[in-house]
């Protein structure tokens, strides 16, 4: 699969498997702008302003849990049965959440769209690592990941036309949200059923014939294309075949083999989830409520911020398979927090206003997206092919937890507090980014350009 070109097979992995972090970031952006309208008595669900806060924690639990459940089915039946099944089940409950007639409801279909989300990263990334070539994992991986911030952008504005009472009954608007999400994910679903199982897990599994019709069929379709044969694969590797690998192995793989790569990914995933929280869940409230800025411009803001966080990982991505993945992983991470402490250090002094805040921000995560994309790029390359997606899954579960129930929590606090408890807030993500890029300058892994087995030996290699 390393050595092959790239060719349209490799456009319809991105197409059927990539789009999904489009859905993810138009998720969280819609409740959190149809917040305050699911509070009115007019939009018929009786949400109080604890219980949307409520549902936004029930999401997050959701994608922790299905993250975790969903990562270990896919290490266990397969990468391609379980991609369907969780963009299934975000199907099913996002087009249900339309309809919830009370809070209840609501709850239960938050948690279920949370746990389809949860699960895609886990079944997601590991497919799209096994049948992207190694030359270019890195900026596909990112570009990938930084697709989230375009549903993110579109949220904003989506949401801004269907609050419009002038165009939308206060009742239908925000129902209106959550049934275009379905239908994006119905035309993914369907691209995504043309996507094959990974190659890697059906040998490793015991499917010979099926990894070997696989990689013939996508071999001929390739050679189609080119009007060429490809050249012979090199390089041969003895496994001993197994049907499924325990959670006790699982862990064990993560605590004792792979320690130091434990501690990489748990760096890079707790200061991601800070620094987001940081900046994120204040933005809107500091814009409003420090800046004076109107309830009903503010959410543009968002936009400019999203799209910075988009560029990132599409401009600089090549960058991690061409320059190396400890140098760009380490300065998007140190960068983007030396960045945020100067962001703070001017906002504490009343030199920003709400444009040039907003400068600062774009500029800040123009960089730490790329970093935090490569994240999850890092979580999937080093650790064994058999452990792929349950690593994913706790990585991912790790940085959703700490970031979406302490972080709202504490800089709750700091935005009751002022000006000066925010930018303590903007200080403790930043230094939370500077301490995982220096973690990275020690213990990252020089993945770039090379197969996932000679990154991580899979546990099923004979001896």
């Amino acid at each position: 699969m390393d050595r092959l070109p790239w060719s349209r097979f490799h456009w319809l992995v991105i197409l059927g498997l990539g789009t999904v972090w489009i859905l993810d970031g138009l998720e969280v952006t819609i409740v959190g702008a149809l917040g305050s309208r699911l509070t009115e008595p007019d939009a018929g669900l009786g949400l109080t302003t604890a219980d949307v806060g409520l549902a936004a924690a029930i999401y997050v639990a959701g994608a922790c849990l299905g993250a975790l459940g969903f990562g270990y089915l896919t290490d266990r039946f397969g990468r391609k049965k379980l991609f369907i099944a969780t963009l299934g089940l975000y199907l099913l409950a996002t087009v249900a959440t339309a309809f919830a007639p009370n809070p209840l409801f609501f709850f239960v279909c938050r948690f279920l769209t949370g746990a389809g989300i949860g699960g895609e990263y886990a079944a997601i990334n590991s497919a799209i690592d096994e049948l992207i070539p190694a030359r270019r994992r890195g900026v596909v991986d990112l570009a990938i990941n930084g697709s989230y911030w375009l549903g993110t952008a579109a949220g904003a504005l989506l949401t801004v036309v269907l609050l419009d009472t002038n165009l939308f009954p206060a009742d239908l608007g925000w129902r209106l949200a959550f049934g275009l999400g379905a239908v994006l994910g119905l035309l993914i679903f369907i691209v995504r059923r043309t996507v094959p199982e990974s190659p890697r897990w059906s040998v490793i599994h015991g499917r010979d014939e099926d990894a070997e019709k696989t990689v013939s069929d996508i071999e001929g379709r390739i050679e189609k294309e080119r009007g060429e044969a490809l050249p012979p694969a090199e390089g041969e590797m003895k496994i001993h075949q197994r049907k499924s690998t325990g959670f006790g192995e699982i862990i064990s793989v993560l605590v004792r083999k792979y320690p130091k790569r434990l501690v990489l990914g748990l760096s890079l995933f707790i200061g991601q989830a800070f620094l987001y929280n940081a900046v994120f869940f204040t933005y809107a409230l500091v814009l409003t409520k420090l800046l004076d800025v109107p309830d009903n411009i503010a959410p543009y803001s968002l936009v400019p911020i999203a799209v910075g966080n988009f560029l990132g990982p599409l401009l600089l991505g090549h960058l991690f398979d061409v320059v190396g993945r400890k140098i760009m992983i380490s300065t998007c991470y140190i960068g983007s927090g030396v960045l945020l402490v100067g962001t703070g250090i001017l906002f504490d002094n009343g030199a920003l206003d709400a444009v040039t805040l907003t400068i600062c921000w774009v500029t800040v995560f123009f960089f730490a997206s790329a970093g935090t994309s490569a994240a999850y790029l890092t979580v999937s390359e080093i650790f064994p092919m058999e452990t792929r997606a349950m690593a994913i899954a706790f990585f991912y579960a790790v940085g959703t937890g700490l970031g979406g129930i302490i972080g709202p929590i504490l800089f709750g606090r700091f935005i009751e507090e002022g000006v000066h408890s925010v930018v303590i807030g903007y200080y403790i993500g930043a230094g939370l980014m500077i301490a995982a890029g220096l973690v990275e300058v020690f213990l990252g892994v020089a993945a770039e350009r090379k197969s996932l087995e000679e990154i991580a030996e899979p546990l099923s290699t004979a001896a």
